[in-house]
């Protein structure tokens, strides 16, 4: 069992429900990460008495004229004898206020990867560092993997503030090259926190040797450090960890499938994809720890759901919202934190892949760059990757994976990677998202130009929020067009995301690769002669007008038609009760609620709710565009 697993075992009774907040340490060597943990759970009252009397007896083994704090951390007898830390050492303490797991990592540049290790699920990095020696390498590259991680609350401890009296200039200095240094990474919240471990000065209470300092105590700050918006409650995915048939009590059994809720939540009555299958159902039931039903499971909670309809899933498939779907794919792009001492990361060398509950087998394809990461420079095409190296690989897995980027989901966004000979771990990968097609290929042209075609293409492209009215416009105009003989093929925004663009979410990125993808096929199928019709919110102007440079490219006629429906005469049809959701929240990026829609500006055609009834609309279209 895992310490955090214990300690969220110990509440049992449900006394105590008091945030979860794991923090990992970092810094040099000799920065004091260890004293002042030990300074943490010594003011806050969390060492038992034989211990505190253990450490007085190892310290005057060891000839320290003090209780050495450190002791509390430095657990393993090479860490003892040498006054450092190697492996990652876990602590747990409590205050009235929250609960705390704490991983003190090492120090030296050969330990990288335990740092890697300890720093991996951290919510909040402390990073120390020696107010006389100022910002190091190992600062820089500890702060580089906090942000690489994903640790979106960064703290910078100050130590050993006593053996510069207390300067505040000094403090200033290192705040100001340590910020000019973090400007560069990918962090939203660090803190400053001027500190002595070895005397307590604002670890748990605040200092009177720094009246300077106007801020609160470290513990002041981990107490109040807000993490709950950190946690993906949007994006619903559970991998499957075992296949469960319990039985009940009048006899008869039920199938439902057991894991962990990577992010986002599930109810009974939700409708589900499994991945990478692609089977749609419906959350049935859903119970929690000790076999209780609930009516919501949601992130990091442990549960056991049982489906409306009897499906074949085994451990490593994926429950997600079939709109909302993570990659699925067998070409991974990541960044990767080589771990072993006796091989080197090479491409071409085979590995197994696992990625939340799915194994595979994988090869590495290119080693794109390697990076210092002291300077953040990039070393272009390097041959491998060595211990404690970091750098970005492509892979190609022999099982198809779910995956998001690492960015969007720390779970299903990570990977380890294992020797096949030994099943050591001998890496570990954040995704970037899926590998972008090689780009070195050549357009071939058809020997039929347009104009040998029985019929001229077009594309008429129909935008507008959702309910608007677009999808009932664009069945009337292909189904009068083909009543005609004219070829012509809808292509809903729905019906592409079952298929085509079955991958991508709705944040901004994914909205634009929605769009991106649908103009190129649209333009495939306008160039063939026959008429695409496109009903798509595409909310931005510049996607919307990036589909109409991808046409005037081939030299297609596209025609942008704007469904204009006020946003509440929408959200009062509310078709698919989105709307609603988005209302409370369990849809993101909601265009018109969450997410903005930018109205064209010269649209071909302009549709309003009283210009008649979809049929008559369609016709009119027609009339306007010549089609």
């Amino acid at each position: 069992m895992t310490v955090e697993q214990e300690v969220l075992a110990g509440d049992k009774l449900g006394r105590d429900r008091k945030a979860l907040l794991r923090l990992a340490t970092a810094g040099s060597v000799d920065d004091g990460k260890s004293t002042l943990i030990g300074r943490l759970l010594y003011d806050s009252k969390s060492i038992f008495t034989d211990q505190m009397e253990s450490i007085e007896r190892t310290s005057a083994e060891r000839g320290d004229e003090y209780a050495n704090l450190a002791l509390l951390t430095d657990g393993l007898r090479a860490e003892r004898e040498q006054g450092i830390t190697i492996d990652v050492a876990y602590r747990y303490f409590a205050t009235p206020r929250r609960k705390f797991i704490i991983a003190d990592t090492p120090g030296h540049v050969q330990y990288t990867r335990n740092m890697v290790t300890g720093a991996s699920t951290a919510d909040v990095a402390l990073i120390l560092i020696d107010a006389r020696k100022g910002v190091l390498e190992q600062t820089r590259r500890h702060a580089f993997l906090s942000s690489l991680l994903g640790i979106a609350h960064l703290v910078l401890c100050v130590n050993k503030m006593d053996l510069v009296d207390w300067s505040e200039e000094r403090f200033a200095e290192i705040r100001e090259e340590f910020s000019a240094f973090a400007s560069k990474l990918n962090v939203s919240d660090l803190s400053f926190i001027p500190v002595s471990a070895l005397l307590g000065d604002n670890v748990v209470d605040p200092s009177t040797n720094m009246p300077w300092y106007q801020g609160t105590s470290l513990l002041g700050h981990l107490e109040d450090v807000h993490i709950s918006s950190d946690k993906n409650f949007i994006d619903a995915r559970m991998p499957v960890q075992y296949v469960i048939r319990p039985q009940v009590s009048d006899g008869s059994d039920h199938r439902s499938y057991a894991g962990t809720i990577a992010s986002g939540t599930f109810k009974p009555g939700d409708e589900v994809v499994v991945l990478p299958s692609g089977f749609t159902t419906t959350v049935a039931e859903i119970w929690g720890p000790g076999g209780a039903k609930v009516t919501e499971a949601f992130t990091s909670m442990a549960v056991s759901i049982s489906l409306t309809d009897e499906i074949d899933i085994t451990r490593g498939e994926m429950l997600a919202r079939p709109n909302n779907r993570p990659y699925v794919g067998r070409d991974i792009d990541a960044m990767v934190c080589w771990f072993s001492e006796d091989t080197e990361l090479t491409p071409g060398n085979r590995y197994i892949i696992q990625s939340s509950t799915r194994e595979s087998k994988a090869v590495i394809g290119d080693l794109t760059y390697r990076l210092d990461v002291n300077s953040l420079h990039r070393e272009e095409g390097p041959q491998e990757l060595r211990l404690n190296e970091i750098g970005r690989v492509t892979l190609r897995t022999q099982q198809p994976m779910m995956f998001d980027s690492y960015r969007q989901h720390r779970d299903t966004g990570s990977f380890i990677l294992m020797d096949e000979a030994t099943n050591k771990t001998v890496g570990a990968g954040m995704i970037n998202g899926p590998v972008s097609k090689d780009s070195h290929v050549v357009w071939h042209s058809s020997s039929v130009t347009r104009e040998q075609r029985a019929h001229q293409g077009a594309t008429i492209w129909l935008t507008g929020l959702s309910g608007s009215g677009k999808s009932s416009i664009a069945v009337e105009l292909e189904r009068s067009m083909v009543a005609e003989g004219r070829p012509a093929y809808l292509m809903d925004g729905d019906n592409l995301r079952h298929g085509l663009n079955s991958d991508l979410g709705f944040d901004d990125d994914d909205r634009r690769e929605n769009i991106r993808r649908t103009a190129e096929v649209a333009a495939l199928f306008a160039d063939s002669g026959s008429v695409a019709i496109v009903s798509l919110i595409s909310p931005f102007a510049a996607e919307r007008e990036r589909a109409k440079e991808i046409h005037a490219e081939r030299g297609i006629p596209f025609f942008e038609i704007f469904v204009d429906t006020p946003l509440e005469v929408c959200e009062e049809r509310d078709p698919k009760g989105l709307y609603a959701k988005a209302r409370r929240g369990e849809v993101a990026h909601f265009t018109g609620i969450s997410s903005p829609y930018e109205r064209p500006a010269g649209a071909d055609v302009v549709i309003t709710p009283g210009d008649g009834a979809p049929v008559d609309v369609a016709e009119s279209i027609r009339r306007n565009l010549g089609v």
